[in-house]
């Protein structure tokens, strides 16, 4: 069972209705405490289970919304002793209820967008990153060594603006939509660049086997897209480690952007196209994919016009990426593949 403690600063006087939201909302503990640094404050700890936190949370912004000077914190709890044991849901449970277990990963919104904002962030150890790993990636594929190119897939940070921008897309946040395309942008424009130069200085061997896979687009590479594109927004909702998702996502990624710019630079256009399609089929399939995952978890916002707005906005973007993906199928069945 995934356990948070919740902790509440708020004023004396909505103390109450807290400890009344704490206890329609099944939490297995609930403390009171003097805030220290604020006399007119308590402190108020409750012990949330994953199944009805994200109800909880909601509650309790509601609750404080028209109110000042309060804060709430989520923290992380490793176990509780003694452990509580998991309760038999009940058959007759009300669709309200039912509902409210949608979104039962273990991550509750806030934590889901505290995770992609961070990682969203053109920063100096994102575009270091970016660079390392394109590196490794454009020399491994020039050497035909399919181990370095696992290598640059390890660590090219690729993953977190891909799932920031699903989840923006699910609670229809501008801002970090904005800010996932920006990181997006800049770590596709600097593979590009490196490896473009890379190609323009060093020997490229046209025939190596790792360079022309990515020239070679198919229908398998797509449904690989869409599985990687799935499997990383289900263990972002879900809490679960994204380690091996963040391979799956760059190798759909990384390799052929390396490659766009190793083909250019070695002045081969034709085989720098074949490496362009499969760069654009893999991020239309990444995304989409991500955004179904938000929508049939239930990641949505928490007020009724929010909810609106992302409404509009899911259904936007979705259509972008399924109508360019539908086009691209279309080039895939008639492009005639690039041979060495």
């Amino acid at each position: 069972m995934s356990l948070r403690q919740i902790i509440v600063s708020a004023p004396k006087d909505a103390l109450p209705d807290i400890l009344r939201q704490a206890e329609e909302h099944e939490a297995l503990s609930t403390t009171a405490t003097a805030d220290l640094h604020n006399a007119d404050h308590v402190c108020v700890h409750i012990l949330a289970t994953q199944d009805h936190r994200q109800a909880l949370l909601d509650r309790l912004q509601s609750l404080m919304g028209g109110r000042e000077d309060w804060r709430i914190t989520l923290l992380p709890v490793e176990t509780t002793i003694p452990f509580p044991e998991k309760e038999e849901e009940d058959e007759e449970e009300d669709a309200e209820k039912k509902d409210a277990r949608k979104n039962r990963g273990g991550q509750s919104r806030e934590e889901i967008y505290n995770n992609v904002w961070k990682q969203a962030q053109t920063d100096r150890n994102y575009i270091v990153f970016v660079v390392l790993s394109t590196v490794v990636a454009a020399f491994g594929m020039i050497a035909d060594n399919v181990a370095v190119v696992v290598g640059a897939m390890v660590i090219a940070p690729l993953l977190g603006p891909n799932l920031a921008l699903a989840v923006g897309v699910a609670l229809g946040d501008g801002k970090l939509m904005a800010r996932a395309i920006t990181t997006n942008a800049a770590g596709i424009a600097v593979a590009l660049g490196l490896s473009l130069l890379i190609g323009a200085v060093w020997p490229v061997d046209a025939s190596s086997k790792e360079l022309l896979s990515r020239t070679q687009v198919g229908f398998d590479g797509m449904a690989i897209a869409l599985a990687s594109g799935a499997a990383a927004a289900l263990s972002l909702v879900t809490g679960l480690s994204s380690a091996l998702v963040g391979v799956m996502v760059a190798v759909a990624l990384l390799p052929p952007t390396a490659a766009i710019g190793l083909f250019l630079g070695a002045g081969l256009p034709a085989y720098a196209l074949g490496a362009l399609l499969l760069l654009c089929v893999n991020v239309a399939c990444v995304n989409l994919a991500a955004q179904v995952v938000m929508l049939s978890r239930g990641i949505t916002p928490r007020t009724w016009f929010e909810k609106k707005q992302a409404r509009r906005s899911t259904l936007v973007n979705g259509g972008i990426w399924l109508g360019l993906l539908i086009a691209l199928a279309v080039l895939l069945w008639l492009r005639t593949p690039v041979t060495g």
